[in-house]
């Protein structure tokens, strides 16, 4: 595999991912495990959107599909109601935002990309749910977030089984890594996927084992925020999971993620900025 690179091409402008990249999650559902990222009007979009701007987003990440576990279905008409409406908002609002669309139907993909001004595609299914995703992303050869998911959001969790868990996925990126690459896409990015299809001891030894992701050359993203893992290790709800977000966070980006995927872009930015500091002087001692 070739060296790991350092920028993704966003529509002609280079995204540095030498520094660590920090994206904001906005939810346009009703369901979504955590309520402070869900938002259902415009005017809690330009809200939610203006603080995490503020606070230093990279990238603004719109999804309206809850893929919490057991989560219900969306009828696609709906979902693409709820984020190009989203998109465009936040697009006339804030210009020049790079923006994020979290869905796995290429349909509605397409639409955010070509119609409504989004940059990257996020792809919970990598590409398993939407057999026509692939071809999308050959044919836009747009940034793709590609997620490993065992299953989907409705069975992903009943009993979830791996011979070896960060080998299994390193083998199932494989294949599609090579049929993008062999096509001409450009900028994939890889999240392995914690919390999808995985029990609490597969996330920690991914997180325990994320330099192997290296092995791809590929950037690394990584969505730990006020996730279960962390609320049923510490017996606690969603609202009160920041400061075990903050930790595992700091773990992710020691092991190499190139980009967060949050809820709380502050403090997952003051986190890239200390281990960021933390670096400089272990590269100074050594």
């Amino acid at each position: 595999m070739s060296a790991k690179p350092k920028y993704i091409n966003i529509r002609g402008k280079l995204l540095d991912l030498g520094v660590p990249k920090v994206m904001g999650i906005i939810n346009i559902t009703p369901d979504s495990f955590y309520e402070g990222s869900r938002v259902n009007n415009e005017e809690d979009i330009i809200r939610l959107a203006a603080k995490m701007i503020g606070e230093g987003a990279d990238i603004l990440d719109v999804g309206g599909y809850s893929s919490r576990p057991y989560a219900d279905d969306v009828a696609p008409e709906e979902e693409k109601k709820r984020v190009l409406g989203a998109i465009d908002v936040i697009s006339i609002n804030f210009p020049g935002t790079v923006i994020s669309i979290d869905t796995f139907r290429s349909d509605i993909a397409y639409e955010a990309v070509n119609r409504c001004g989004a940059h990257i595609i996020n792809d919970i299914s990598g590409g398993e749910a939407d057999n026509k995703m692939f071809s999308l992303i050959k044919e836009l050869n747009v940034p793709y977030i590609m997620m490993h998911m065992k299953g989907t959001p409705g069975t992903m969790q009943q009993n979830p089984v791996y011979e070896d868990i960060v080998s299994d996925i390193l083998i199932w990126f494989g294949s599609r890594i090579v049929d993008l690459q062999s096509a001409g896409v450009k900028d994939i990015i890889l999240d392995p996927g914690i919390g999808f299809g995985k029990t609490i001891n597969h996330n920690f030894e991914i997180l325990r084992r994320l330099g192997d992701f290296a092995i791809t050359g590929l950037p690394l993203l990584v969505g730990v925020s006020r996730k279960s893992m962390i609320c049923k290790t510490l017996g606690i709800t969603p609202d009160e999971a920041l400061n075990g977000t903050s930790v595992l966070n700091t773990v992710a980006l020691m092991g190499g993620a190139d980009i967060l995927r949050v809820h709380d872009v502050k403090e997952a930015k003051e986190a890239v900025k200390l281990v960021e500091r933390l670096k400089i002087t272990m590269a100074e001692v050594n």
